[in-house]
C-alpha cells in the first residue's frame, strides 16, 4: 500500500477508533445528554485528531522513511503563522468576532422566518437555565447583569479558552486531513473533510447531541453543519497557510453557539433542527459565506502536504 495511503488510513483509524472507545462509557450507562459525563467525553474526543497526527508522524520515522524536520513538518501541518503573518492575525481577528456575528445572523433569519420565538424583554429561557444550574439558590447578580455578562464573556473571552480543546482537533482534520486531501481539487478537499469531520461525531451525535428530538437521526443532521461550517474553517486554513485562524473560528463557535438557548422563548422552545447557527438556517448561512469567501479570495496555492 502506497505510504500515502497507509498514512490516511492510520489517521482516521485513530481519530474514529479512539473517539469511540472514549465515548463507550456514555453507550455502557446510558448517560443523559445533560450529565457531565457527556461534557468530559465530547473533550476527550477532541484530542484523538491530533492524536491521530502525532501517530502519523512517529510512524514514518519508525519505518525510516524519508521526511521533513519536525520543525518543517509543524510549518506544514499550520503551526506556524504562515507566510503572510498580516494576513494571518487579521483572520484570526475576523475569526474571533466574525463568527459570533454570523451566530447572531442566522438567530436572526430564524426569528425573522418565524423559527425562534425570542424573549429578550423576559430572559425566560436564560432564567430557566439558571434556576436548573442553581436551584433553590439566591443569584449573586441580577438575571440581565449575569446575562450581559455571559453575552460579553462568549465573544472576548470563551473563544480564547474554547479554543484549546479545539485546537485537539483542528491540528487533525485542518492541519494534517484537509491539504492531504487537496489534490482532488479545493472544493471536493473541503467538501470531503467536512463529510469525515461530521462522521467523526457520531459517538454523541448518535445519541441525540445537539439535536435532542431527532435521536440517532442527529448525526446526519450534524454533518450538513459541519460541511457547511467546515469548508469556513478550511478556507481559513488554506487562505492564510496558518492553523491558527481555523483554531480561533472552531473555539468561537464552541463558545457562541447556543445563543439560541439564551434568548429563546421557555414557552415557545427553539427547534435545534432548524434554528440557530447549527440548524438548517445556520448551515445555509454558512454555505453562502463559503461560496462568498472562495469567490472573492480563492485558494491560489496550496500548502505542502504533511509527511
Amino acid at each position: 500500500m502506497p505510504r500515502r495511503s497507509t498514512d490516511l488510513w492510520l489517521f482516521l483509524l485513530l481519530a474514529f477508533g479512539l473517539s469511540w472507545l472514549f465515548a463507550l462509557p456514555l453507550w455502557l450507562t446510558d448517560a443523559p445528554l445533560g450529565s457531565p459525563m457527556v461534557t468530559a467525553v465530547g473533550v476527550a474526543m477532541m484530542l484523538t485528531p491530533t492524536l491521530g497526527v502525532l501517530a502519523v508522524r512517529l510512524y514514518g520515522r519508525r519505518k525510516g522513511q524519508p521526511g521533513t524536520t519536525w520543525r518543517e513538518w509543524a510549518v506544514r501541518t499550520g503551526l506556524s503563522l504562515g507566510e503572510r503573518r498580516g494576513r494571518t492575525f487579521a483572520l484570526i481577528a475576523l475569526a474571533w468576532f466574525g463568527i459570533p456575528l454570523l451566530v447572531v445572523v442566522a438567530a436572526a433569519f430564524s426569528a425573522a422566518l418565524g423559527l425562534l420565538s425570542v424573549d429578550l424583554g423576559g430572559l425566560s429561557m436564560f432564567r430557566q437555565s439558571l434556576a436548573t444550574v442553581t436551584p433553590g439558590q439566591a443569584l449573586p447578580l441580577e438575571p440581565e447583569v449575569l446575562f450581559a455578562v455571559q453575552i460579553v464573556s462568549m465573544v472576548l473571552i470563551a473563544p480564547l479558552i474554547n479554543s484549546i480543546p479545539a485546537f485537539g482537533e483542528e491540528w487533525g482534520w485542518r492541519g494534517w486531513l484537509l491539504p492531504r486531501l487537496m489534490p482532488l481539487g479545493t472544493w471536493k478537499a473541503l467538501l470531503v473533510s467536512g463529510v469525515i469531520w461530521g462522521a467523526w461525531h457520531a459517538p454523541l451525535t448518535l445519541r441525540g447531541y445537539n439535536y435532542p428530538e431527532l435521536g440517532a437521526w442527529a448525526a446526519p443532521m450534524f454533518v450538513i453543519f459541519c460541511v457547511a461550517f467546515g469548508v469556513v474553517l478550511g478556507w481559513l486554513r488554506l487562505y492564510s497557510g496558518s492553523l491558527w485562524p481555523a483554531v480561533i473560528g472552531h473555539g468561537s463557535l464552541n463558545a457562541s453557539g447556543g445563543l439560541v438557548m439564551l434568548i429563546g422563548d421557555a414557552a415557545d422552545p427553539p427547534n435545534l433542527v432548524v434554528a440557530g447557527i447549527t440548524g438548517l438556517v445556520g448551515s445555509a448561512l454558512l454555505a453562502v459565506v463559503s461560496a462568498v469567501l472562495l469567490k472573492s479570495r480563492p485558494i491560489r496555492h496550496t500548502d505542502s502536504v504533511a509527511v
